[in-house]
Formats: C-alpha cells, structure tokens, sequence
C-alpha cells in the first residue's frame, strides 16, 4: 500500500521521512492568520498543476525541490497526486494555522471529487516533533482520526465560515459543536480572540506583549520569543513582530524605547540596524499602561489596516471581541 503525507510544518516532514512512515511527505506551511487570504481563483491555483503561479502560491512550494524532482511529483496538482495513493495521512499540529490549513485542503478536496475519499486519516499533533528522533515516531502513535464524508462537509462550512467578510459565521460553529474535526473548537476561540477587544483595542497577543514588557528589562527578542508560548498560539515571529510595531511605531504609543523598525526582512538583513533592534529597551508609555487596564481604547487614537479571515478591519469597519460575553460585537 502506498502512502502520501501532508503536513503542516517541513521539520515534522524531515523527521516523518527520515523514518520511513509513508512514500513521500509534503509540507504546506502557508499562513493563513495573517494578512489577505487567497481569491477563489488563487485557492483553485494554489492545489492546482503549476502553470504560472508564483513561488509562494502553490501546494508544493514548502517541499525542498530535489525530493519533488527525486519523486518525480513536481509542479504536480493536488487532486491529480492524491489520486496515485492508496492512503493519505495528515500530520497536524494544534496551532489554529494549522487547523486552516486542514479546512482548506478538506474543502478542496471535496469539491474536486464527486465523493469524499475514505482513505484520508488525521494524525493530530500535541508536542511538537520536529525535534524528535525520527525512529521515535516510528512508534504507534495513538490519536488517528479517520475524516468521513460528513467531517468534510463541516470542514467545507468551516473554511467559507472564515473567508467570509464578517466574523459572524466564524462565531456561530460554536453552536453547532463542531466535534468531529478535534480541536476546532478551540481554535475557533482563540482566533475571535485576535479580534479587537471592546475595552481596550488589543488582540489577545497585542495584550500579552503588554504584560511582557509591563514586567521591565524587556528586550524585543524576549517579546517575540514569548509572545506566542500560548496554548494555542495563533501567531508566529514575523507577525508578532509587525505587531509590536503596530504598537510602539503609532501616533500614540503604547511601547516606548523600540529603536528601529520596521520589522522586515531588510531590517534583518541589516547587522546594524538590527543589532539596534535588538538592543531596544521596551517600556509601557502612560498610555499603554491605561490601555492594558482597560481605561483607554488604543483604537480610538490610532488607525488599524489588518485582516482577519475574509474581514477587513479597519477603524470605519471594527469588528470587536466581548471577552466577557463571548460574543461578536459589529462595527458602531
């Protein structure tokens, strides 16, 4: 029997390959927490052969380039590929990136096909393991989900859910007990929670920056590093970074002492500007001390541009969170 796995980070790949678990192992790491998602006509593209999509927009750009040539499946669609294994077997790890991604690929999946295939298995990662010994995973591991037909209606629902232009739908999975799909109760949560809070304007990882650098002696490694040891983390070090940024290079700071930025590649490609950003002492403003106590609303001082599914949020069109009542609180 041949297998094919997907996973959702190239270290657990590496590691799933060095031990011999299946005939190839593909790793799809695009970030779906951050920034504009996809077009329908880019999500078709991104499963489909390569033609003209640019490096970045297709399924199998986080795969090295010599095993896609090794084994022969470059430039190869996702339907097209499924098609040549008797098993297919995704590695997930509990991070809500994650989670999207499996919604994304289950709902493609079910439209690309008349009937849902039954061979697809979902092996949920807890720890991380890309650090593991690989013959260690070698071993049973115990927590396999077998995906039927209805898990991938629920993923179908899920995945629009998120794309839509109001985080209401996103909300609303929540009554129906979305069970079947582990963990995408939690992750459903913990992305409401990026939204903007209705007392204070932060995300929930913009409040835990706070509190990091309430401590004192905080650098901003330290914040990056941190920042996302969360259960769930929803976000990784570039997008912490720009949210660092967001609050300290703004017209009313709510972080002092951050001596360079913005946080970009070309930042760090620069040894002395980024020696300098790194070298920043971080401090709360006054500001940012009332902010974090809920007495002021960093939103009603400075602008937001972000994304947030299919939302836009902007200051005009601020979709906000209700941490109290766990609800969804619309703009105006």
């Amino acid at each position: 029997m041949t297998k094919l796995m997907v996973t959702t980070d190239s270290s657990i790949a590496g590691a799933v390959q060095q031990a011999g678990l299946a005939d190839l192992v593909i790793a799809i790491e695009r970030r779906l927490v951050w920034g504009r998602l996809p077009s329908a006509a880019e999500c078709e593209a991104f499963f489909a052969p390569r033609t003209t999509q640019p490096q970045g927009l297709h399924w199998l750009d986080d795969t090295p380039s010599w095993l896609l040539e090794e084994s022969g499946v470059k430039d190869r669609g996702f339907m097209e590929l499924l098609g040549e294994y008797d098993k297919v077997e995704f590695w997930r790890g509990p991070a809500p990136n994650a989670q999207l991604i499996l919604l994304w690929l289950l709902d493609h999946w079910r439209r690309g096909t008349a009937t849902a295939s039954s061979n697809f298995t979902l092996r949920p990662l807890h720890p991380a393991v890309g650090d593991i010994d690989p013959q260690e995973l070698a071993r049973p591991y115990p927590f396999v989900n077998e995906i039927e037909p209805h898990d991938f209606k629920l993923a179908s629902l899920a995945w629009q859910a998120y794309r839509a232009p109001t985080p209401e739908s996103w909300h609303n999975l929540f009554k129906n007990n979305p069970v079947l799909l582990p963990q995408l109760g939690p992750c459903v949560t913990a992305l409401l929670e990026e939204l903007p809070n209705c007392a204070s304007g932060l995300s929930a990882t913009e409040c835990r920056i706070l509190k990091l650098i309430q401590r004192g002696g905080v650098l901003p490694l330290d914040v990056l590093n941190r920042a996302n040891r969360h259960v769930l983390p929803v976000y990784g070090y570039w997008e912490v970074g720009a949210l660092l940024d967001g609050l300290a290079r703004c017209g009313r700071p709510a972080v002092s002492g951050l001596d360079e930025g913005p946080f970009s590649l070309e930042m760090h490609n620069d040894p002395v500007r980024f020696d300098r950003y790194k070298r920043s002492q971080l401090s709360l403003t006054e500001f940012g001390k009332a902010v974090l106590g809920g007495d002021q609303d960093f939103r009603r001082h400075n602008p937001i541009d972000r994304w947030w599914g299919g939302t836009h949020l902007t200051n005009e069109r601020l979709w906000r969170w209700d941490s109290e009542t766990h609800a969804v609180v619309a703009p105006g």
